[in-house]
């Protein structure tokens, strides 16, 4: 995957990411990073549940959209503390 289709990738995936955990949203820069970052993490840990998801880019969209999620969800409970 080029880094052009990363970055749209991770924009995509981290906006979703915005909109599925409220309030947690870091604008257009930062949602592009926490959906890379989400991308990672869900490439690290859906194999690891042995979870197999959709392949191309609506599978690539979806993987990122859950780590990110996951992504925002811890950053949202550091927040708090």
């Amino acid at each position: 995957m080029g880094i052009v289709a990363a970055l749209i990738i991770g924009a995509i995936a981290g906006w979703l990411a915005g909109k599925i955990v409220h309030g947690a949203g870091f604008g257009l820069i930062g949602n592009i990073v926490v959906g890379i970052i989400g991308a990672l993490v869900a490439s690290w840990v859906l194999p690891q549940l042995h979870i197999q998801l959709a392949t191309g880019t609506v599978g690539a969209i979806v993987d990122a959209t859950i780590g990110a999620v996951i992504v925002l969800v811890i950053l949202s409970l550091i927040k708090r503390v």
